[in-house]
């Protein structure tokens, strides 16, 4: 083997050691005191050809461990709640309502990463990607052989996280971009909470 090529090898083994770089480190102090968080999002979900297939923009409450909040706003309006113990979604134009366990739910995405407090190399193979764009960069794959998702993409700057990117099992990625970004800011109890709205359809799965 050339040295050329040895060399080469070595850095690609070396980057692909957990905690072998500043991602993971960024992650960790994200999380690190993380008690909530506030900030707007705009999602995109490309399809598996790579085609844009949604668009829409909202508001993200954090509060650690196991609640949070997803609100969107545009193009249309719908609610994610996590309370500790479920998930509600609601679908203000069908009226419609639907809730499953957080535990289910939750296993090995994005959203137990954010919201839970036991260490995430318990759920997931960290893998430092670098800098690039002006922001550190981790890879998170899921342990969970079922969970929905193969890869998880964070992109810090300083202890923010300004992009998540998320790769399912069918091929569709689904990014976020952060900005407004408010770390442990005083929020209201009640903004986890969720009653279903009267004459609305309720779904449990």
């Amino acid at each position: 083997m050339s040295k050329t090529l040895l060399t080469a090898l070595i850095l690609v083994l070396f980057s692909r050691t957990p905690w072998a770089g500043t991602g993971p480190e960024h992650l960790k102090r994200f999380l690190d005191d993380l008690k909530t968080l506030q900030a707007k999002f705009e999602q995109t979900v490309l399809d598996e050809t790579r085609t844009e297939a949604e668009h829409s923009r909202g508001l993200l409450s954090l509060w650690r461990p196991g609640r949070f909040r997803w609100d969107y706003t545009e193009p249309y309006k719908q609610l994610i709640v996590a309370d500790g113990k479920k998930i509600w979604i609601y679908d203000s134009d069908l009226e419609q309502v639907s809730s499953r366990s957080q535990e289910d739910a939750l296993h090995g995405t994005p959203a137990q990463l954010l919201s839970d407090s036991t260490p995430f190399e318990t759920s997931f193979e960290v893998v430092d990607l670098g800098d690039r764009q002006g922001m550190a960069w981790v890879e998170l794959i899921p342990r969970d052989p079922e969970s929905q998702f193969i890869s998880i993409l964070l992109a810090f700057k300083g202890n923010e996280l300004r992009r998540m990117e998320m790769a399912d099992q069918f091929g569709q990625t689904t990014r976020f971009r952060f900005h407004d970004i408010r770390r442990n800011p005083p929020l209201a109890d009640d903004l986890f909470v969720f009653e279903p709205p009267e004459g609305s359809d309720i779904l449990d799965q």
